[in-house]
């Protein structure tokens, strides 16, 4: 149980030796200068942002072959895979997934997406600020690391 977190009753546990193997990889793929390796929005992997009162929607395409390591998300929310077959890694194990179908993902949830085929992702996420700058979004949103999901949670 010791490679295990449990934050509390409400919450579920987390895998620590898959955060510290997602944490290496993407700190790896991050600090590399290879042109194979696209960091935020890119024509690779281009984003659609749409905002309706109090909700916030990120659309993404990938192409087949391409990997994505997401951000690691402070509250619960819901993805739809609107086409094509992608490959998902977190911490409770690896499934495949095909368009069309949704998933609840529980917050402290960090992907590792793989796409299999060329796939349309739409991310749902609460916005009861109605925050249109997609970078405060992400403040709000997202924590930079499980140490920081971790502080974020014990003192909510």
């Amino acid at each position: 149980m010791d490679n295990q977190i449990k934050l509390n009753s409400e919450t579920r546990i987390i895998n620590t030796d898959f955060i510290n193997k997602v944490e290496s990889l993407e700190n790896a793929m991050l600090a590399s200068d290879s042109p194979y390796i696209v960091k935020g929005n890119s024509d690779a992997f281009p984003l659609k942002h749409s905002f309706s009162d109090g909700i916030y929607v990120r659309e993404m395409f990938m192409q087949a072959g391409g990997l994505v390591i997401g951000k690691l998300y402070k509250e619960s929310h819901t993805w739809f895979l609107l086409s094509g077959t992608i490959e998902v890694a977190t911490d409770e194990g690896i499934n495949v997934f095909e368009g069309p179908t949704y998933v609840n993902a529980p917050s402290g949830t960090k992907r590792v997406i793989n796409a299999l085929s060329d796939a349309v992702i739409v991310n749902v996420y609460a916005n009861p600020e109605n925050i249109t700058d997609t970078d405060k979004l992400e403040d709000m949103l997202t924590c930079k690391s499980y140490d920081a999901y971790l502080e974020y949670k014990l003192l909510k």
